[in-house]
């Protein structure tokens, strides 16, 4: 791992499922831009793992949840150029949500909003050429009910610009 620096991500993400497709949104930004995500992100300052989770998909997909549960933690490494990076480690947690009120609607747009909408897939609509690391690893928990334990790193990951 010589000559690698490492940016760490922290986020939280939510698994939201609906006639067996799961919701994603289309990434705007960072290493997963032009790829389906999850819905979801970083805390703001002070802010609560849940409390993020609800503030994130809302400003994501214009849907109000209610968390249903804690799946786990997982975590990703990638190559991503950027500042003085050359790799991302992402921590992320999973959490199973439902919605609550609110409809699908475009987000607006500010300084660190990577939404550009939310709809919503089915596994055979995702791959890793057009999908984050967050949203297959979805789809794995959603068919074993098991997140794993072991980071799972992408050597050739290739950032969409």
């Amino acid at each position: 791992m010589s000559g690698r620096k490492y940016h760490r991500a922290f986020g939280v993400y939510g698994i939201c499922i609906k006639d067996r497709k799961l919701l994603v949104i289309n990434k705007n930004g960072g290493p997963y831009i032009n790829r389906y995500d999850l819905p979801g992100g970083s805390l703001e300052e002070g802010e609560g793992l849940s409390v993020a989770m609800k503030r994130e998909f809302l400003e994501e997909t214009g849907l109000e949840i209610e968390i249903d549960e804690n799946i786990g933690v997982i975590d990703f490494k990638l190559p991503w150029l950027w500042r003085d990076f050359t790799d991302v480690h992402h921590i992320a947690v999973y959490y199973s949500v439902k919605m609550i009120g609110g409809e699908l609607s475009i987000p607006e747009q500010f300084d660190g909003q990577d939404s550009l909408g939310a709809l919503w897939v089915s596994e055979n609509d995702v791959s890793l050429d057009n999908a984050s690391p967050l949203v297959l690893k979805a789809f794995e928990w959603l068919s074993s009910n098991n997140l794993g334990i072991d980071t799972k790193t992408y050597e050739d990951w290739k950032v969409l610009k």
